[in-house]
């Protein structure tokens, strides 16, 4: 069987690295589907002072340290959801938003994500002033004031993060104290621009459009303190209450405890016949990234054993993996994209043109991308970016339009740079990018390129079915920030959509550059979703399953 993994490991986290590491030094044929970016959740930690071996470095450069070692032994890379697994009979099925894969063996190594609290308004204000994620949404409250609730290690870290935007910072614990070692608590507790208070439960917030009240309570005397903010301004609430474990895929299939962790012997097997779990969806009393790394390496180990149990069982061989040179990549298209970005717009890398020169191949047809630009450095950075990727390849061509031509009218003066990509014989398929698509859109805008010129990314028969039979115009605009790790997702699903159905367009714009926008809409946390000039504005990343769910709603 051509086609079949040893292993399919999911999450492309500490521990979904390691063990491809593992199992492609071992021979073993594996790929990783992450879903977001490579790496997990320790991508958004500046400093990583405690990993053994390691004195200094950021949770980005650790991990993609990872994935490269892992690469090196042949392990492969798959950006997709993995939406459904069949854990029956010798030959496992995982079903991906591109694609069947088939294994022997499935390691689940999906991690968390963050956990909500509940409060009163929690939900309704997500976006306009509750948020998730520092990274992401910080700048969005500079010079205005930022409560954290929280009193973890993400709680401690984050908010002096904040610091850089906030005017100041109030920690409210509903402890007594930071749970976190005291070595990460200090940094936030001598911090002169943040306050912490202990014993703080926040009842509510409430407002018209935008946050305009905070009400939390003191566990021990009751009082109840209401927070206004002066002259009426904006402020932001972060929410860093823990996480909850990936497990939704195997709730059913395998034992889980009532939190919703998978629950694993000693040898990280689940409850189910070829299903290995690692990293923070297990039951553990440490989550950090040594235990992670720890988990694969032991599952990985397993997993070896299991995967030459099965070959000898079923006859089959899946093909053995090939060390690959430090320096080429995967594919970005079909089968393996990475998450990697641009370091600087309109410069490709040695690396970043392997990865397009593969894509460039598999395209179906050529490609016109319209540069509307106006006389502005930005438009220049635009151009020049530009006319690099066309360098690359034959497949694209440059038609440059400056605000001044007259047949500039589909796009508004102050809606430059746009670049709109359009199928070759000239017509707009309905994706366009207002600024200059590097960052981590670098990579959702080449898979728009790739989705637009064909074959694309596959989707699976009804949700291609519910796209087509979308009817009547959908405009959506995709507010995103480059330095967002959870904007692609969405860009990249709207994308999708867009370039299979002619009544749909996915405009996608860097609020760093189009601040009316964040105005207009009140946007306080990217990504935001607007459809059809604001009748329904979203905020979060959503799949394409859920994008057309929102579209149908209108």
């Amino acid at each position: 069987m051509k086609e079949l993994y040893d292993v399919v490991v999911i999450g492309g986290g500490p521990a979904g690295l390691t063990a491809a590491l593992y199992l492609a030094r071992a021979r073993y044929r594996v790929v990783v589907v992450e879903k977001e970016q490579f790496g997990g959740q320790i991508v958004i930690t500046e400093e990583v002072v405690n990993y053994p071996g390691v004195e200094h470095t950021s949770g980005r450069a650790l991990t993609e340290s990872m994935r490269r070692q892992a690469q090196h032994f042949g392990a492969e890379f798959l950006l997709a959801e993995v939406t459904e697994l069949e854990m029956s009979g010798n030959i496992k099925k995982v079903k991906t938003s591109r694609g069947e894969l088939s294994c022997f063996g499935v390691l689940l190594a999906a991690g968390a994500h963050p956990r909500k609290v509940g409060f009163q308004g929690e939900e309704e204000f997500r976006g306009r002033g509750i948020a998730y994620c520092a990274t992401c949404d910080g700048e969005f409250f500079t010079g205005r004031d930022v409560f954290v609730i929280g009193g973890g290690f993400a709680a401690a870290e984050e908010s002096v993060f904040l610091t850089k935007y906030a005017r100041h910072v109030t920690i409210l614990i509903r402890g007594n104290g930071f749970s976190c070692a005291p070595s990460a608590a200090e940094p936030a507790l001598k911090h002169e621009k943040i306050t912490v208070l202990t014993n703080r439960e926040v009842i509510e917030v409430s407002g018209e459009s935008t946050l305009e009240c905070l009400r939390y309570r003191n566990t021990v005397t009751g009082e109840i303190t209401e927070y206004r903010p002066p002259g009426g301004e904006n402020f932001g609430v972060f929410v860093f209450a823990g996480y909850e474990p990936a497990t939704d895929l195997v709730r059913g299939t395998a034992e889980c405890d009532e939190r919703g962790y998978i629950v694993t012997d000693r040898l990280m097997k689940t409850s189910c016949e070829g299903l290995y779990a690692a990293g923070d969806v297990c039951i553990k009393p440490l989550r950090q990234v040594v235990t992670a790394v720890g988990d694969g390496a032991l599952a990985a180990t397993e997993l070896e054993r299991y995967a030459a149990a099965m070959q000898k069982k079923t006859g089959f061989h899946p093909e053995q993996p090939s060390a690959v040179s430090s320096g080429k990549l995967p594919d970005i298209s079909e089968k393996n994209a990475d998450s990697r970005s641009t370091g600087s717009a309109g410069t490709f890398t040695p690396e970043m043109t392997a990865q397009l020169s593969a894509m460039f191949d598999k395209m179906s047809s050529a490609l016109i991308l319209e540069l509307y630009l106006a006389d502005t450095p930005l438009s220049e950075e635009l151009k020049n970016y530009a006319e690099e990727l066309a360098g690359l390849t034959e497949k694209i061509q440059l038609k440059t339009i400056r605000l001044s031509d007259p047949d500039s009218v589909p796009v508004k003066a102050e809606e430059l740079p746009c670049v709109r990509v359009c199928r070759k014989d000239g017509e707009w398929s309905g994706l366009a990018f207002h600024g200059v698509p590097g960052g981590h859109e670098f990579t959702s805008f080449v898979l728009g390129l790739y989705n637009t010129a064909g074959p694309g990314q596959p989707l699976d028969e009804k949700t291609l079915s519910d796209v087509r039979e979308i009817s009547g115009t959908v405009n959506m605009k995709i507010l995103v920030s480059l330095s967002c790790t959870m904007c692609p997702e969405l860009v990249t699903a709207a994308q999708r959509i867009a370039a299979e159905n002619p009544f749909v367009t996915a405009e996608v714009y860097d609020l760093n550059h189009f601040p009316a926008l964040k105005d207009r809409y009140q946007v306080m946390s990217v990504p935001c979703l607007v459809i059809n000039d604001g009748k329904k504005v979203v905020f979060g990343k959503k799949n394409v399953g859920q994008v057309v769910e929102l579209i149908n709603s209108l």
